[in-house]
C-alpha cells in the first residue's frame, strides 16, 4: 500500500543529526485541554557533519512563540514539525506551544487517564509535546518545572525545588527525548529504600490510585530482587537518587523504562492474592525487571536509530528471561519462552509481516514493536553467549558498558565488543540481524561400527523482500542417550555453519538415541525422521528437560494430526507415556502441567499448511476437544488423588513452589470437570481463596459448557476491579464454541463496562477471539466482520492498538479460498478507511501484500 504521505524510512538513508543538545529546560503549566508547554533548548553544530539544516519534529501542537537567543522568530510549518533560520555556531531556541491531554486518546505523547496527566514517548511521542528533534541519537540531560495544582508532580531524574503548585525534577544522564516521563494526579504511593552496593540510598515509590494501595507489595519486592540481580549478574548499579513507577489505567504497551520514572500499565503493577493469577505475579515480576534492567541497557546505551530497536529490547528480553530463570524454574521458564516464540514469533516470520531482527525500512516505527524485534531478538542474544561461552558473555558485556556509556549505538557496535573481547569473527553471525525468516535444520542419522553421525541441513525461507539467503551460524545443541537413558555424550555444541555439514561422535558401544537442540539452542524448526519409539523413550528419560517436553510435544502432535487429518482413534502410547509422566511425583508440578497442554490450534493450522493441506479450524478444535476427553479417560483413576496431594493449603504464596501446584491442580480440574458435570469445579471456586484458584475453576467450568451461574458470580463479585474483569470479558471468549465466539464477543461490547479506549479491555475481548482460532476463523465470517467493524471503529481513536491487532489477519492465505475471500473483503474494506492511520495502512498493507 503505497502512500506518498507517509513514506518509506530506509536504514541506509540514515544520516546523523545537523545539530546535537547541550541541555533542555522543559516548563509545563498542565491543563487539561490548553496545557502550556515552554521549552528552552541549547544547540550545537555537530561537527561530525557539514549540514547546518535545522528542522523540529512536531505534530498536533499549536504554537504560541518562538525565539532564538531572545529574538523572536517565525519558523515554517508543516503538519511533521518546523524548520527555520539559525545562526552557524551555538544558540539557545526557545519556544511555547499549547496542547490537549483530554482529547489525546492516542496515548502517545502527553495524555490524560481518569484524571491522571501521563506520558508515552516511544517511539515518536514527544514530537506531540513539544517542538523538537525527536531520535534517539540526540542525548541531552533534562530540568523540568511542573505547574499544577495536582498532588503529586513527577518527572525524570532527582527532585529539585518544589513548592506550592509546582516541582522541579533533573535528570543528569543524557537521553533522547523518548525516555522523556511526566505524571500528575491524585496518587498515593508504597514507599521502600534501597541501598546499592557502593552504599548509595536509593528512594523507592510505588505510585498507584486511591484504593489500589493493597496491591504494590509484590512490585516494591521484584523492583528491589531486580536491583540486587543486576548488581551481582551484571555488575549494574542503579545510578540516580530516586527510582518511581506509576501504574497508568490506560497505556498502549505493557510499561515504559522512562529514566527514573517507570510508567507501568497497572496490569503489570498491581497484584494481590485476590486479584491476580499466578501468572499475574509472574509476569509483574518479569516486566518490572525488565524495565529496571533497561536503566543500563537502552538509556545508559541506547539505539542510534530506530532501526537498532533489538538492540535495547533483544538484550533486555534475554536479561529478564535470566532473571526469572533464577527466580523460579530455568526449564519451565525456557519451555515457556519457546511456547511463546512459537505461537508469536514463527506465526510472524512465516507471512506477510515477516521482516528481519533489524528491519530495513519500515513506514510507521510502532509497527515493529514485534516479536522479531523483541523475542527473537533475545534468542539472537541468547545463541551470542552459547558460542563464546559464559565468561566471555561476562568480558564482552563489561567492555559493552565501559565503551558505550551515553552513547546511541548499533548493532555493529555491539558485535565489535564480542569480537574484541574474545577475537571471534562475527560477520557470519550478524545475518541473524539481517535475514528474516525461521530457518529450517534437516537432521538425520547413520550408525557405522562404532560412530555415530549426524548431519544438518539448514534451509533458508523466502520472506517479503528476500529470497537469496547464505548460510547463518546455527548453534546446535546435542546429547546422545543410551538404552537405559544414561547419557553416552552429554550436552555438546556443534556449530552447523555451513549449508550441510556432518559431525561424528566416536567409540560409542551400541547406537544411540539422539537428543537434539537441547535447550532449544537456536530458533529454527527442526525436521527429523525419529520413530516413535523414540519419542516415548525421549519423553520417559531424556536428561534435558525441554527435549522431554518436546518429545511429549511432538508425540501429541502427531497423534491429533492423525486424528483431525485421517480420523485415527487418540494414539495409546502417547496417552499411557503421558500418565507415566504426570504421575511421577520426582517432577516438577509446573513441568508436568506444560507437558499436559496440547498443541495450539494455531500450531496445528499451520502444520497442515506446511504439508500443503488446507487446515479445517473446526476439526482442529473438535479434534483436541476428543483428545482431551480421552486424557481424561486414560488418567481417570489418578486425577482426584493427583488433585488432592496437590491441593496447597498453606497461606497464599506468589513464588515457585506454589504456583506449580496450583497450575498443575488447574489443569487435572480441567480434565476432572469432563467426567464429574462439574461438581470439583464448582466446589473450588466457591472455596478459592486465591484468584489461580477461582479462574482455573471458571475457566474449567465454561470450557465444558458449564459455568453461567459461577461467571454471574464473579461479575458481581469484583464489578469494582477493572483489572479483574478484564479477566471476566477474556476468559467468555477465550472458552466460546466456534459457532458462538463471535456472538459472545458482540454482546460483551455492548456492556456498559466495555470501552474501546481502554486497551486493556479492548484486547481482553478481541484478543481472546483472535485465540480463539476455530471461533474467529468459523466459517460464518462472523468474527472477521466483528473484528473489522472494531478495527474501523477504534482507528481514529487509538492507531497502535488497532495496528497490532490486524494482525489477526496474518495467516489468511493458508486456509481455504471461501475464508480468503473472506478476509480480503474485511482487509480491503479497513484500508478504504478515510483517515485511516499511518500505523493501520502499513500494517494492512503489508498483510494484503500490496
Amino acid at each position: 500500500m503505497k502512500d506518498a504521505a507517509n513514506p518509506t524510512i530506509y536504514l541506509k538513508d540514515y544520516t546523523p543529526p545537523s545539530w546535537l543538545v547541550e541541555d533542555v529546560h522543559l516548563t509545563f503549566r498542565l491543563s487539561p485541554k490548553a496545557t502550556r508547554v515552554v521549552s528552552r533548548v541549547r544547540f550545537v553544530p555537530n561537527a561530525a557533519v557539514s549540514d547546518r539544516s535545522f528542522f523540529l519534529e512536531g505534530e498536533e501542537l499549536s504554537l504560541i512563540w518562538a525565539r532564538i537567543d531572545g529574538q523572536e522568530v517565525t519558523p515554517d510549518i508543516t503538519p511533521q514539525g518546523l524548520s527555520c533560520d539559525v545562526p552557524e555556531g551555538p544558540f539557545t531556541w526557545e519556544a511555547e506551544v499549547e496542547i490537549s491531554p483530554a482529547t489525546n486518546t492516542a496515548l502517545e505523547g502527553l495524555y490524560m487517564s481518569n484524571g491522571m496527566y501521563s506520558t508515552q514517548c516511544e517511539a515518536q511521542g514527544f514530537r506531540k509535546i513539544t517542538y523538537y528533534p525527536d531520535r534517539p541519537d540526540v542525548m541531552a540531560p533534562f530540568t523540568v518545572r511542573i505547574e499544577s495544582d495536582l498532588p503529586v508532580l513527577l518527572s525524570n531524574g532527582n527532585k529539585g525545588d518544589t513548592g506550592e503548585g509546582f516541582a522541579e525534577w533533573h535528570d543528569p544522564w543524557p537521553k533522547p527525548a523518548y525516555l522523556f516521563a511526566l505524571v500528575a494526579g491524585e496518587l498515593v504511593n508504597l514507599p521502600g529504600d534501597f541501598t546499592t552496593r557502593s552504599g548509595n540510598k536509593v528512594e523507592l515509590n510505588i505510585w498507584v490510585r486511591p484504593g489500589d494501595e493493597d496491591k504494590c507489595d509484590f512490585a516494591l519486592e521484584a523492583l528491589k530482587k531486580s536491583m540486587v540481580w543486576d548488581e551481582e549478574v551484571y555488575g549494574r548499579e542503579y545510578d540516580l537518587d530516586i527510582f518511581n513507577i506509576v501504574a497508568v489505567d490506560d497505556f498502549n504497551m505493557g510499561a515504559m523504562e522512562n529514566k527514573g520514572l517507570n510508567i507501568f500499565n497497572s496490569s503489570a503493577v498491581l497484584a494481590n492474592a485476590r486479584t491476580a493469577t499466578d501468572a499475574n505475579f509472574e509476569r509483574i515480576e518479569a516486566i518490572i525487571a525488565h524495565e529496571y534492567f533497561h536503566n543500563w541497557t537502552g538509556n545508559r546505551i541506547t539505539c542510534r536509530d530506530w532501526f537498532q530497536l533489538c538492540l535495547k529490547e533483544g538484550l533486555t528480553v534475554f536479561r529478564d528471561a535470566q532473571f526469572t530463570a533464577d527466580m523460579r524454574s530455568e526449564p519451565v521458564k525456557r519451555i515457556s519462552d519457546v511456547l511463546d516464540l512459537r505461537g508469536r514469533q514463527f506465526r510472524e516470520d512465516g507471512g506477510p509481516l515477516a521482516h528481519p531482527v533489524r528491519p530495513e525500512s519500515f513506514q510507521e516505527i510502532n509497527n515493529f514493536y514485534t516479536a522479531t524485534v523483541y523475542e527473537k531478538g533475545a534468542e539472537v542474544i541468547g545463541m551470542l553467549k552459547r558460542l563464546v561461552g559464559d565468561d566471555a558473555y561476562a568480558r564482552a558485556l563489561d567492555l559493552y558498558f565501559d565503551r558505550h556509556d551515553g552513547q546511541a549505538c548499533t548493532i555493529e557496535d555491539w558485535l565489535k565488543v564480542f569480537q574484541d573481547a574474545t577475537g571471534r569473527d562475527l560477520s557470519q553471525f550478524k545475518r541473524w540481524y539481517s535475514q528474516a525468516g525461521t530457518p529450517k535444520v534437516v537432521m538425520s542419522e547413520a550408525w557405522q561400527g562404532d560412530q555415530f553421525s549426524v548431519t544438518l541441513k539448514q534451509v533458508l525461507p523466502a520472506t517479503p523482500g528476500q529470497s537469496d539467503k547464505k548460510p547463518q551460524v546455527i548453534p546446535f545443541a546435542i546429547g546422545l542417550l543410551d538404552r537405559t537413558g544414561q547419557e553416552v555424550v552429554p550436552t555438546t555444541l556443534l556449530e552447523l555453519v555451513e549449508e550441510e555439514q556432518t559431525f561424528t561422535f566416536n567409540g560409542l558401544e551400541a547406537r544411540p538415541v539422539a537428543s537434539p537442540l537441547r535447550g532449544f539452542s537456536a530458533p529454527v524448526i527442526l525436521e527429523r525422521e525419529t520413530s516413535k519409539a523414540d519419542q516415548v523413550f525421549l519423553l520417559a528419560h531424556d536428561t534435558d528437560p525441554f527435549n522431554r517436553w518436546e518429545a511429549g510435544r511432538q508425540l501429541a502432535k502427531s497423534a491429533l494430526m492423525e486424528m483431525i487429518g485421517n480420523g485415527a482413534p487418540p494414539d495409546a502410547d502417547y496417552l499411557d507415556a503421558l500418565r507415566q509422566l504426570v504421575t511421577d511425583d520426582t517432577l516438577d508440578p509446573a513441568f508436568r502441567a506444560l507437558c499436559m497442554g496440547l498443541p495450539s490450534e494455531d500450531d496445528l493450522a499451520q502444520s497442515f499448511a506446511d504439508m500443503g493441506r488446507t487446515p479445517d479450524p473446526q476439526a482442529i478444535w473438535e479434534g483436541r476437544e476428543v483428545m482431551r476427553a480421552a486424557m481424561a479417560e486414560v488418567l481417570s483413576s489418578d486425577l482426584m488423588p493427583l488433585y488432592d496431594r496437590h491441593l496447597v493449603r498453606a497461606p497464599y504464596r506468589p513464588d515457585a513452589e506454589q504456583s506449580g501446584k496450583r497450575s498443575l491442580n488447574n489443569a487435572l480440574l480441567s480434565l476432572i470437570t469432563r467426567r464429574d458435570g462439574g461438581a470439583v469445579a464448582q466446589g473450588q471456586f466457591a472455596d478459592a481463596g486465591n484468584m489461580t484458584q477461582q479462574m482455573g475453576a471458571l475457566s474449567a467450568l465454561l470450557a465444558n459448557d458449564l459455568g453461567s451461574l459461577e461467571l454471574a458470580s464473579f461479575a458481581e463479585q469484583w464489578a469494582h476491579e477493572r483489572l479483574v474483569m478484564d479477566k471476566w470479558f477474556m476468559i467468555q471468549v477465550a472458552h466460546a464454541r466456534p459457532d458462538l465466539a463471535a456472538q459472545v464477543a458482540d454482546a460483551l461490547t455492548q456492556r456498559p463496562d466495555f470501552a474501546m479506549t481502554n486497551p486493556n479491555r479492548f484486547r481482553a475481548v478481541f484478543g481472546a477471539l483472535a485465540m480463539n482460532q476455530a471461533g474467529f476463523h468459523h466459517d460464518s465470517g462472523a468474527g472477521y466482520r466483528l473484528m473489522a467493524d472494531w478495527l474501523i471503529k477504534l482507528d481514529p481513536v487509538n492507531p497502535q492498538t488497532t495496528a497490532r491487532m490486524c494482525s489477526a489477519f496474518q495467516t489468511w492465505r493458508r486456509y481455504d479460498a471461501d475464508r480468503q475471500g473472506m478476509i480480503r473483503d474485511e482487509l480491503l474494506r479497513i484500508s478504504a478507511l478515510k483517515g485511516l492511520s499511518r500505523d493501520t495502512g502499513e500494517m494492512v498493507g503489508r498483510i494484503l501484500g500490496d
